[in-house]
């Protein structure tokens, strides 16, 4: 995907995701998660790469990062949380990671399945491997169009056949996108053509807010559900997001914008529109206090009990 010169500003930035996430590969990940639920590790035809546009690689600031290393991983972690109440529907939680992770990388540093299991909340993350280990926003398979819905049939299926769900005629119910930094862009492709826009309920952006606003604006418009952006001094999405904020003022749109810290719960529950505003570096506002934990706590999500 081609960058405005201002996102390229921006990108270096990114690149901090990954610097302290570098996981030891081949460890049993069902095994250790296995305290808190079911965790599927599975390789997913839909699931972003391999995929043309990153067939020979990608080059970033002279750097070519192979599509051999960086762009045919196409594995997707599900987890189930202990003792999820089976209602015949199965609510999703979506996470994409941002530059130069993994998805065991991302599992380890941001505590994702601790902190749904925390927040007691009945629903299935699920967390597809995104550009690997490089500095690169394009979401693959997930930008075309219906590509997301195709992926979910995909995560639908596999639950069916692979979980221990004794409901194999279920559902899928709603749906929560959450991303980091350059999580951003395949969100705002999945919300403005990905096939299910209908089921997503509520958007989440963790220091991500670097373009495709309009596209944002464009699913708050027509869908009316939670769009939650938290942001960072220098993450570079502060203007962007203040930009976001004035188009609103502009519009006579309310919001809720704050402070981390000074946001109570009723604040996140009763408003469509939050943007947060936290003095946490780049890297840890995902999980340094919880933050993924308490927005599923706050969340259209129902509990487990």
């Amino acid at each position: 995907m081609r960058h405005t010169g201002r996102e390229l500003m921006k990108m270096p930035l990114l690149l901090l995701i990954g610097c302290a996430a570098l996981a030891t590969r081949g460890e049993n990940l069902p095994e250790r998660y296995a305290d808190y639920g079911e965790l599927i590790v599975t390789q997913l035809a839909s699931a972003p790469f391999p995929h043309p546009k990153r067939a020979e690689g990608h080059t970033y600031q002279g750097q070519l990062y192979a599509a051999k290393e960086h762009y045919r991983d196409n594995t997707v972690a599900i987890f189930i949380p202990k003792g999820f109440r089976e209602t015949g529907q199965v609510d999703f939680v979506v996470h994409f990671h941002g530059w130069k992770n993994n998805v065991e990388g991302v599992l380890r540093q941001y505590r994702l399945i601790e902190q749904l299991s925390e927040s007691g909340r009945n629903a299935v993350l699920v967390m597809p491997q995104g550009p690997l280990d490089a500095p690169d926003s394009f979401g693959g398979k997930l930008e075309d169009a219906g590509g997301f819905k195709r992926f979910m049939a995909d995560v639908v299926e596999t639950l069916r056949q692979k979980s221990a769900l004794k409901k194999k005629d279920f559902a899928m119910g709603q749906i929560v996108l959450a991303g980091h930094s350059g999580g951003y862009e395949v969100i705002s492709a999945i919300v403005d053509c990905g096939g299910l826009t209908e089921r997503v309920r509520e958007v989440w952006l963790f220091d991500a807010l670097y373009a495709q606003t309009d596209k944002f604006l464009a699913w708050i418009d027509r869908h009316q559900g939670r769009f939650l952006d938290i942001y960072t001094e220098h993450g570079g999405t502060k203007a962007e997001t203040e930009q976001l904020m004035a188009t609103l003022k502009q519009r006579g749109t309310p919001y809720f914008a704050g402070k981390e810290g000074e946001a109570k719960p009723t604040d996140l529950q009763s408003n469509k529109l939050v943007f947060i505003y936290t003095d946490l570096p780049h890297n840890d506002v995902v999980g340094k206090r919880q933050e993924f934990c308490d927005y599923l706590k706050t969340s259209c999500l129902s509990k487990l009990e």
